[in-house]
């Protein structure tokens, strides 16, 4: 029997020649990630076994990202035990204030991931890097310091659902879109650990931004992974990132799928996902009138240099409307600069914006934008379950950088044409 994307680089990281779904393997390591909130714990567990260094001190990355800069006197000592940890065990990838971006979009512009690698990290987005073509999954933060101890997971290999994508997405449509048009379809537990697997001609026509998105929310789905297949533009931005040499795995013409999805990406609508759940989405044109008193920008989803543009670009000469709070993140510091020096940060400010150090703060209902009871917002961020971003009364209404733009402008959801 043939093997998936994700079945292939199980086997051959433990060291296989095949393996199936269900079957329990233990796998060699690429990259153990860990932040300022699950890192602690991670340490905690780890000077529990009495080693005196990590496995690979280049193999691990801890980004001081959701509560920094420190919010508060325990944010700051959470991010100094983990500061004082890579110090001591001196730990390479060590990324705090001034070099840290938010963790998913950081460790692919570092090309601290590539085609083909086994990461696991302590946060549940780090199914994001399957963009890359890479097996990448969320773990608790007990499994991070297993394996920051011995370089190794134990896995069940999942089983795999193939999205078939084919056409190009039209204006003002992108990514974001696409995964919540997915999770709307499956539902939050329709690909529960499951490995999504994209492919077909229609991948070609996504940007990696595009696809790092997608991945980022398998989870939100349900799904053990997301992963896309290896093409040019995949092997273009690893090489620019300075990645090590990529391993690409494609999937077997008679690999096994529980289910196959044939998506049109011409077909996609501008889509925002309603409280409290990813999956109750519905498209602008189907919308009445919602008012907001919040739109974030940016997030581990949402917060690349593709975004800001997007974003900009709708923003450009218009005010955020009166009594709304508008709120732009940068994921990254190189994307930041890279943002002030095309003038997107002017455009922001001049429209009414504020624009953040780059931070996970409101994603979570850490800092940096918490609702009021009652309060609506319209974020690219990931999750929108009850009280994420504050009150437990408060709403979050997922969308794509361009209805999130367009939102602001008009005090309600809409959608970018509407604006343009």
């Amino acid at each position: 029997m043939g093997m998936t994307m994700t079945q292939k680089i199980l086997a051959k990281h433990a060291g296989l020649d095949s393996v199936v779904a269900g079957q329990l393997v233990l796998a060699n390591l690429d990259m153990v990630l860990g932040n300022d909130i699950t890192s602690p714990v991670a340490i905690a567990e780890f000077n529990k076994l009495n080693k005196e260094a990590v496995f690979d001190k280049t193999k691990i990355s801890m980004v001081m990202d959701h509560f920094a800069p420190n919010k508060d006197i325990k944010a700051a000592t959470q991010c100094k035990m983990c500061r004082d940890f890579c110090g001591e065990k001196e730990v390479v990838n060590f990324y705090d204030v001034g070099e840290m971006g938010i963790e998913h979009a950081l460790l692919p512009e570092k090309g601290l991931v590539t085609a083909g690698d086994v990461v696991i990290g302590a946060d549940s987005h780090t199914c994001t890097y399957g963009a890359l073509g890479a097996f990448s999954t969320g773990v608790g933060s007990t499994d991070m310091a297993c394996g920051m101890a011995i370089g190794k997971a134990w896995f069940k290999v999942p089983s795999a659902i193939k999205f078939v994508l084919k056409g190009k997405l039209n204006k003002y449509v992108s990514g974001k879109d696409v995964i919540l048009h997915i999770i709307g379809m499956i539902g939050v537990d329709g690909a529960l650990y499951k490995s999504m697997e994209f492919v077909g001609e229609g991948v070609h026509n996504l940007t990696v931004s595009d696809r790092l998105c997608i991945a980022n929310m398998a989870i939100e789905a349900g799904g053990k992974n997301g992963i896309f297949e290896v093409d040019d533009q995949t092997l273009a931005y690893l090489k620019e990132a300075g990645a090590k040499e990529p391993s690409v795995f494609a999937p077997d013409e008679d690999a096994e799928y529980d289910e196959v999805y044939e998506i049109d990406l011409s077909t996609i609508k501008s889509t925002v996902s309603f409280p409290h759940l990813p999956e109750n989405t519905h498209t602008v044109d189907e919308i009445d009138e919602v008012k907001i008193d919040q739109v974030v920008i940016g997030s581990c989803t949402n917060g690349r240099l593709q975004d800001l543009v997007a974003a900009a670009e709708i923003m450009k000469g218009k005010k955020v409307a009166k009594n709304v709070r508008c709120i732009v993140i940068p994921a990254t510091q190189k994307i930041y600069l890279e943002a002030m020096e095309m003038g997107l940060l002017k455009t922001f400010i001049e429209s009414g914006a504020v624009v953040s150090t780059p931070t996970c703060g409101p994603c979570l209902g850490g800092h940096m934008g918490i609702l009021a009871a009652g309060e609506r917002a319209v974020a690219t961020t990931n999750r929108n379950f009850v009280g994420r971003m504050g009150h437990p009364t408060s709403e979050v209404y997922l969308a794509s950088p361009e209805v999130a733009a367009a939102s602001a402008i008009t005090g309600k959801i809409t959608g970018p044409e509407e604006v343009m």
